[in-house]
């Protein structure tokens, strides 16, 4: 295998977390929201827009390589995707407190692993990696307008 097919598979499954035996979303998201505040919260929101847009980018491009290599649409073992998509539900928000963490990542695991409408559909609306990143945006993006109403309101 290439160095560049080997960069790309452990990019995208966020090795290691990815190739957990149980549950590598979940572990893809759970890894991301404990970095959140360390790595991804610090920042302005506008460079935090930016880490996502470039995220989002270079997930795409990784996870299609990952299609390819791995002969699987969606692989289980990739979670960049839930990296990008939990980031996506802490954005707006100036800081957040350990129990809304606890709900942002909650919430994103429900939107995720139901795929409400249109989240499902989106994942055939952009070609090979960038259909898996997308799934996860709109994912992300549900999950975030719950919880900025569930701030709104306490």
């Amino acid at each position: 295998m290439k160095a560049l097919d080997r960069l790309a598979l452990a990019f995208s499954r966020v090795e290691p977390f990815g190739l957990s035996p149980k549950a590598p979303g979940t572990c893809g998201s759970a890894i991301a929201i404990l970095l959140a505040p360390l790595i991804f919260m610090p920042w302005p929101p506008g460079w935090r827009l930016l880490v996502l847009v470039v995220l989002f980018v270079l997930g795409g491009l990784a996870a299609s390589r990952a299609e390819r290599i791995l002969m699987e649409k969606d692989p289980g073992s990739v979670v960049i995707d839930e990296v990008l998509g939990q980031w996506l539900v802490c954005l707006p928000f100036s800081g957040l407190n350990l129990w809304e963490y606890a709900l942002a990542f909650v919430l994103f695991r429900v939107f995720d692993i139901c795929k409400p409408w249109p989240i499902r559909a989106s994942e055939d609306w952009l070609p090979g990696g960038f259909g898996v990143m997308l799934d996860d945006v709109l994912a992300g993006m549900y999950a975030m307008g719950i919880l900025f109403l569930v701030r709104c309101n306490t």
